[in-house]
């Protein structure tokens, strides 16, 4: 990588992270994914999954450390609501924020793949990310890092009733208000078998109340259920 390149990766550092990397190399290996160096083998030798262990769970502990200390609610609950901070969409969107996904090294097949591969890539980075600036820069960046981009939505997690799973809230809705149990049907399969895309519908009664899409079943009863929520909340 020429000087150029890195005065990029530098001049984000100073204006999305608000510090000066020691090291930048971390920085650019944080956003360097394996199929890139599969690409160049003999220029890139390092990507981002050893820094994303390490912020992976430097994530965890501060997320967990930040709910224990500001909320009395049970552990069952405290769990509930770390996954819903931390879990993929949460943390691809707060890189998409940050607007680190053009710095993002990954093949052109990957950039060209599925919306939801480069979601799990871009969260993936996110981590990395947190494991650079932990190296780079102490626990206290860290810490800060993941409060100013993750634990400031803990507001609208709570609020939005989003930390619940979404198929069980929305059973419980369903059952109070109308005395019935959702069913979930499947309205469309498409793709080839080894990236098939779900849309299931969710009915109460014989009412469709919302439908979803999701590379499996599950993912797509999760987002169908979602939607039929917001409707019962109305």
């Amino acid at each position: 990588m020429n000087k150029e390149q890195l005065d990029i990766y530098k001049e984000f550092a100073k204006e999305k992270l608000g510090f000066e990397f020691r090291d930048i190399q971390l920085l650019v290996t944080a956003l360097t994914h394996r199929s890139y160096v599969n690409e160049h083998k003999k220029s890139v030798t390092n990507h981002n999954e050893r820094l994303e262990f390490l912020g992976d769970a430097v994530l965890e502990l501060v997320t967990s450390d930040f709910l224990y200390r500001n909320y009395s609610e049970p552990e069952g609950i405290m769990t509930s609501w770390r996954a819903a901070l931390v879990r993929t969409e949460s943390i691809g969107a707060a890189g998409e924020a940050l607007g680190y996904s053009s710095l993002v090294r990954m093949s052109k097949g990957e950039r060209n793949g599925s919306d939801r591969a480069r979601q799990v890539i871009l969260a993936d980075c996110f981590e990395a990310v947190i494991g650079a600036v932990y190296l780079d820069q102490g626990y206290k960046k860290a810490e800060q890092f993941i409060h100013d981009n993750i634990l400031v939505k803990i507001g609208e997690v709570l609020e939005s009733g989003s930390w619940r799973d979404p198929k069980s809230h929305l059973q419980e809705l369903a059952q109070r208000s109308e005395g019935m149990t959702p069913i979930y049907k499947v309205l469309k399969e498409e793709g080839p078998d080894h990236d098939k895309v779900f849309t299931l519908g969710v009915f109460v009664g014989n009412k469709l109340r919302g439908s979803g899409t999701g590379y499996s079943k599950q993912e797509a009863q999760t987002a169908a259920a979602t939607e039929a929520i917001k409707k019962f909340k109305k």
